[in-house]
């Protein structure tokens, strides 16, 4: 059976992602220097797990949806490891205008 889910838990949701709203768009105005997208990457990551775990139900389900988002997310990080590992690994080659 699937956990009935109370309307208070998608109002605090609603909050916390308005309060990490608040925050991005802050950083915005902010000039931490190289730490910017440090903690803008670290915001939109909170941002993420927040609405994968409540409006996406992951909270409330079965072991092996959350194996399925793990293993999403591995796979995702793998993808993107792949692709930079690429991109830093080749000679560019100066354009003779």
């Amino acid at each position: 059976m699937e956990e009935v889910v109370q309307p208070k838990v998608y109002v605090r949701t609603c909050i916390a992602l308005l309060v990490l709203l608040a925050v991005t768009w802050s950083i915005g105005y902010i000039n931490l220097g190289p730490f910017n997208l440090i903690v803008a990457l670290a915001v939109s990551i909170a941002k993420a797990i927040v609405i994968a775990l409540f409006f996406m139900h992951i909270k409330g389900s079965s072991r092996i949806l959350h194996l399925a988002a793990v293993a999403g997310v591995i796979w995702l990080l793998i993808m993107i490891s792949l692709t930079l590992g690429d991109y830093i690994s080749r000679g560019w080659v100066p354009l003779n205008h």
